[in-house]
Order: structure tokens, then C-alpha cells, then sequence
């Protein structure tokens, strides 16, 4: 690469870095690898000089030295791919620059395929151990997502409003059940350990949408949160209180925010649910279920019977409904323990620049 191609890269990572989310740098420089096959340098040139402020196609193209047509184009392609957000507001089409993870690197790594796929995935399997990697982006509050208890599994007066994950789809009109990028990045490096199905990743929307290949109906989509569930998979969410629009089904050996807790020992990396296990020594059988199915490690066979670690715990509720003798339990934390998630993206930014330091825009 010239020193220039270089430049626009480094640029990028900085604008993609100055974003709530994140996107810090390794001694390796292997994030701008990564850039180099998600953006061509013309979109890199482009990409570098958005934040996470809606703009017009023609400020961009000021701003850059661009032609405005070109620039419109150029933008309107990449909000195709994933790498830039664009919407309507107030009657003019605007873009932002879409965030690395949950965002553009989802959106790449669904539209790779073949040996630019197995690179891809090789980079990113790269950056997630870096010293800044995936502890840079999972380690500043407040997380980016949060695990809500599967349906069923918390007593219904103890449930919080936010927490209700069958609640999430209430007001839903479309549904889309999609594969697991996370499944997919360790099918290609041939790494997967589990045998959870990779379809498995469940987004939804207010608005009616056109049906497609992965369309599901609302009863379908409850069907495979119970599934999920009965599998063995946690629910994962926004780290917010409302406007969620998606479900994750994660395990501890494939997902990047639980693997950060299982593998790197970041205590944040995901949000706990305000919930905890209790087990009930004298109604164990210790038969062992509910240590194979906790995807955090959180509960271990100690004699003859089964003990919680209620700080390892995040609350996900999949010891319940398979203890044979409801020894398991869901319990609410205290009150001084409950932490309510920020009430919207909005909120969610505002604290998430305040902890990292960083000016809006």
C-alpha cells in the first residue's frame, strides 16, 4: 500500500475509533488490515471524513473537495453494504458513519465469501486478541449489550419492564432470522467447538417490510426464543430500555461479547441481567445439568451438589427450566445491586462519550 492508501486507513480508524462504540488501535496495526478489505480506498476516503453526525451527501462532499453526484453516489452504495448509516430526515437524505461493531463489520462479514472471507475472519480473530482489541471496544461502560432472562424462567412479579423478552416483540410487524456472524467467523476458521444452530440471530421491526429469504412470522419468532432457550443459548440485547430490535443467541465458545467474558476475563464485556442463580443445596440432585449449560462458567459441582457464583452469573436463566428438582432458582438482586440500562441509543452514546472521553461529532 502508498503512504497515501496508508493515511486514509489511519484516518478511518480514527473517525471509526472517535465513535461511542469504539475501534482502538494494536501495536500490529492489524485494524486498518481489516479496513483494507471492508472499504475500498475511495470509500476509505470518503468514510474517514464522516462521524457519527447526519450529513447531507453535498456537506460531505464540501468538506472532502468532492463532486456532490459523486459523493451521493458513493454514499448511497455504501449505506448498501453496511458501512455508512443513511436515512431520511427531514425530506433530505443524511449519513453517518456506522460504528464497527454492532454495525459494519456484521454487514461485511455476511457479504464475504470465499478467501476473502477466511481473511477476514483470520483479521478480525487477530484483532479480538490485541492488546486494545476486543478489551478496547467491550472494556468502557455502559457495555454494549446486556442479557435479558429467557421467557418463563423469573418469577412474574420480580420480572423488570426491560427484561421481558417476549415483551420486545409485541409492537414488532416483520421478523428476520438470520445466521450468527459469530458462528460464521469460527465456521471459517474451522474453530467452532459447539453445535448450536447458526441460524439463530433474530432482528425485528415496526414497520411492515418486504418479506425475504429469512422472513419469519411473529408466532415463529417466539417458537425460536423458546428454542433458543430449551437449546441452551443466552439472550442477548441493545443495552438500552427501549427501542430494541434484535435478539442475539449467544454461546460462550462463538459470541465475541460472551467470549470476552469466558476467555478474557472482561467482567463488562456484556451487562448482567438483574438477576442472579440460587441453588438450593438441599434439593440438588447434582446431577450436573445446569454446569453444562452455563455459558459463562458461572456454576460448578462442588460435592454433591451444585453452587452459583453470583458474580460470575449473568442472569440469562438456563439452569431453570431444566433442574429436574427446581433447585435452580432466579433470584432479583438486591435493589442497591439493580442498574436500569440507559433509556434509549441516545443516552446510551451520551454516557458511553462521557466514559471514553470524546467530544460529540
Amino acid at each position: 500500500m502508498s503512504p497515501v492508501s496508508d493515511d486514509l486507513y489511519r484516518r478511518l480508524a480514527q473517525a471509526l475509533d472517535h465513535l461511542p462504540y469504539g475501534f482502538p488501535g494494536t501495536d500490529s496495526g492489524v485494524e486498518l488490515e481489516i479496513l483494507r478489505v471492508m472499504f475500498a480506498p475511495d470509500e476509505a476516503e470518503i468514510a474517514g471524513r464522516l462521524s457519527e453526525e447526519w450529513e447531507t451527501a453535498a456537506q460531505v462532499a464540501a468538506r472532502a473537495g468532492l463532486d456532490g453526484r459523486d459523493a451521493e453516489a458513493k454514499l448511497r452504495l455504501m449505506a448498501m453494504k453496511g458501512l455508512v448509516k443513511a436515512e431520511k430526515r427531514e425530506g433530505e437524505r443524511m449519513f453517518s458513519l456506522n460504528q464497527f461493531i454492532v454495525g459494519s463489520w456484521e454487514a461485511t462479514m455476511f457479504r464475504l465469501e470465499g478467501d476473502v472471507a477466511h481473511r477476514m475472519a483470520h483479521l478480525t480473530e487477530e484483532y479480538v486478541a490485541a492488546t486494545g482489541g476486543l478489551a478496547g471496544i467491550m472494556t468502557p461502560a455502559p457495555s454494549i449489550h446486556r442479557v435479558v432472562p429467557a421467557r418463563g424462567t423469573v418469577k412474574s412479579e420480580w420480572i423488570l419492564p426491560y427484561d421481558d423478552v417476549r415483551a420486545f416483540l409485541t409492537d414488532a410487524r416483520s421478523f428476520v432470522l438470520r445466521d450468527c456472524v459469530c458462528r460464521k467467523q469460527h465456521d471459517l476458521l474451522e474453530s467452532r467447538r459447539c453445535s448450536f444452530p447458526r441460524r439463530s440471530c433474530l432482528s425485528f421491526s415496526p414497520a411492515d417490510r418486504p418479506a425475504g429469504p429469512d422472513s419469519i412470522s411473529r408466532d415463529e419468532a417466539l417458537a425460536f426464543l423458546d428454542e433458543a432457550r430449551s437449546i441452551g443459548l443466552v439472550h442477548t440485547v441493545s443495552n438500552v430500555a427501549k427501542g430494541i430490535n434484535y435478539v442475539c443467541n449467544c454461546c460462550g465458545c462463538c459470541c465475541g461479547i460472551l467470549r470476552g467474558v469466558v476467555e478474557y476475563g472482561l467482567k463488562d464485556s456484556v451487562a448482567q441481567a438483574n438477576y442472579y442463580c440460587s441453588v438450593d443445596k438441599d434439593a440438588c440432585a447434582g446431577c450436573g445439568v445446569c454446569v453444562d449449560r452455563c455459558q459463562v462458567g458461572a456454576i460448578r459441582l462442588e460435592e454433591e451438589y451444585a453452587v452459583a457464583d453470583k458474580d460470575k452469573c449473568v442472569g440469562c436463566g438456563l439452569c431453570v427450566p431444566t433442574c429436574a428438582t427446581g433447585a435452580a432458582q432466579l433470584r432479583l438482586r438486591p435493589d442497591a445491586e439493580l442498574v436500569r440500562p440507559p433509556e434509549d441509543l441516545g443516552a446510551w452514546a451520551a454516557l458511553r462519550r462521557a466514559n471514553r472521553n470524546l467530544a460529540k461529532g
